[in-house]
């Protein structure tokens, strides 16, 4: 059976790490990081992470603010109100929760937070530095979390053969990029996948790391995978379940059941990427707070 790798353990411990930096920031006089969450509409799942993202802010000593806009704004009016926050030097990070309505354009909203502040590492810039190897920029939170997990276990990623399946500019693209640089959790080679990728699982089983973010409930069977190997699952899918007192069940982009016998380690859902993904956006804050002094 694998190991789990304990993504809400892991991440309780770097939200001590975290306070510890707050706590030093206010002691010598200074505010503490100031992250804030624009929310468009009321999405039950999209209201759940801003909520569980300020609760986060509290729990290490930032303060975390919630913007709710109805569904009807204008673009241009939440436009407006992104550069008054770019403008804000009370404000460290701003993040626009995704999706938006149809009628807003998300790129024009994610190009219009400020590289400085867009701690979701969603900007062109930020997204630029990343593919040269800048650490000058913000890397995405959940790529940033997973190598935080990865780097917590002591997790070799130096010359195994990585897969990634799923090319999303905020999971997927990053995190090969980040498993290829030249860094600590880096160093390996990398096969990005997708759905137009053939013969899937001839590469799969070739993988001492598979990263699954394609967005498809256990999209990743056990004949996939080979015997020992790391699955890091970012996948997360409301499923009907009428055996759950709530009427349904999280699942992920892994069959958890099946492969968990058959991997070494394995990222439960939830409770296994997740929470390194709100840690992924603590840090991004607080850097931008640090350089801001």
């Amino acid at each position: 059976m694998a190991e789990i790798l304990d993504g809400k353990a892991v991440s309780d411990f770097f939200k001590q790490e975290i306070a510890k930096e707050v706590l030093a920031i206010t002691a010598a006089g200074n505010r503490a990081p100031h992250l804030v969450a624009i929310l468009v509409g009321n999405d039950g799942g999209s209201k759940t992470y801003v909520e569980a993202k300020k609760k986060a802010c509290k729990l290490v000593g930032f303060e975390g603010t919630v913007l709710y806009f109805p569904d009807t704004i204008s673009q241009d009016e939440l436009l407006a109100k992104v550069n008054e926050i770019n403008d804000d030097p009370n404000i460290d990070g701003l993040i626009v929760q995704l999706p938006l309505p149809k009628h807003i354009n998300e790129n024009a909203v994610t190009q219009t937070i400020v590289p400085e502040k867009d701690v979701d590492g969603f900007h062109d810039i930020n997204m630029g530095k990343l593919a040269k190897g800048d650490n000058s920029g913000y890397t995405s939170a959940t790529p940033l979390g997973i190598t935080m997990l990865l780097k917590y276990y002591g997790i070799e990623t130096a010359g195994k053969h990585a897969v990634v399946i799923g090319r999303s500019n905020i999971v997927g693209r990053p995190m090969s990029i980040l498993l290829s640089n030249s860094s600590e959790t880096g160093n390996a080679t990398v096969t990005l996948t997708h759905s137009r990728t053939q013969n899937l699982k001839d590469i799969t089983l070739q993988a001492d790391i598979i990263v699954a973010a394609i967005g498809q409930p256990n999209f990743v069977s056990a004949d996939m995978v080979k015997p020992g190997a790391i699955v890091i699952d970012v996948g997360i899918t409301r499923l009907d379940d009428s055996s759950k007192k709530a009427g349904w069940r999280l699942a992920g982009d892994v069959d958890f059941a099946a492969v968990e016998k058959i991997a070494g380690k394995i990222t439960p859902v939830p409770g296994g990427v997740g929470p390194m993904t709100v840690i992924g956006l603590l840090y991004n804050t607080l850097q931008a707070r640090k350089r801001q002094l």
